[in-house]
């Protein structure tokens, strides 16, 4: 397969998957392993390109996060406490992250440790999904800092692969009492900091393997990622509404028992 392919392939995986709570790490570390693609350049690749896919976040709430920034400087209540919200929800992972990152990639990074992350993580998400606290919280944007402090520490469990991101910060969420559109919402916000902390440490890890010749394949990935975050955030909170997460628990165990027939089989 064409590099350009494999790109435009693993670009509407991440689009597709950043933010819907089904792991797109993991689904891209499934695509990889079906496509016979080298560990490398293409597990830095797929870290990479989660950044167009968060660019479609910053693309469609730009008013409000743009908001946030210039009422900071006079020292907004409001805008003071949604800064200081990501913050708290952000720094968990952050430190998780520098301290296993290297562990991550090179034992966490296999399609086992994916697949059995979807099945139990889907049933966890399917649990959450039926029997979570009423909601007492309804704004992503005025969370008190100890629910977005939870949400950071359940965060955390997204350095596993297929755990997913947002299904972490989501299941932490609701089992805080927050609403489910506001769950969705604040993992969408929760993703900026978090998918360009990640987007450096591996860029810098890995620059000596991101080429002039492979700078063009990086690019294609990012693009595509970024179209197709866009359709997903912009669909996501009304699917929600309407269907919850367990349409995505059921998701996640398809593909995770999938993933181990082939894995079983010698396929994958």
């Amino acid at each position: 397969m064409s590099d350009w392919l494999a790109a435009i392939i693993l670009g509407l995986v991440e689009g597709l998957t950043e933010f819907i709570p089904v792991s797109s790490t993991g689904h891209l570390l499934l695509a990889k392993a079906l496509m016979g693609l080298p560990d490398e350049p293409w597990n830095t690749f797929i870290v990479m390109i989660q950044l167009g896919a968060i660019l479609a976040v910053v693309a469609l709430y730009f008013g409000r996060l743009w908001k946030v920034l210039v009422d900071l400087p006079g020292k907004d209540p409001w805008a003071r406490r949604f800064a200081l919200s990501v913050l708290l929800a952000f720094l968990p992972s952050a430190v998780v992250g520098l301290l296993f990152h290297d562990f991550i990639k090179t034992v966490l990074f296999n399609p086992t440790v994916v697949c059995v992350s979807l099945i139990l993580g889907g049933f966890v998400l399917m649990a959450v999904d039926r029997w979570a606290p009423s909601p007492r919280s309804h704004d992503a944007m005025a969370f008190g800092w100890k629910t977005s402090l939870g949400i950071g520490l359940w965060q955390c469990l997204a350095i596993i692969p297929g755990v997913s991101r947002s299904g972490a910060t989501i299941v932490g969420g609701l089992l805080q009492g927050v609403d489910k559109k506001a769950a969705a919402e604040f993992s969408f916000f929760l993703a900026i900091p978090t998918m360009v902390g990640a987007f450096a440490l591996d860029f810098w890890e890995s620059r000596d393997l991101i080429t002039a010749d492979f700078l063009p394949t990086l690019a294609i990935g990012f693009m595509v990622s970024f179209l197709s975050g866009l359709v997903i955030v912009k669909t996501l909170i009304d699917f929600v509404g309407r269907h919850g997460f367990t349409p995505f628990a059921w998701w996640r165990i398809a593909v995770g028992v999938l993933g181990l027939a082939l894995i079983w089989t010698g396929t994958l």
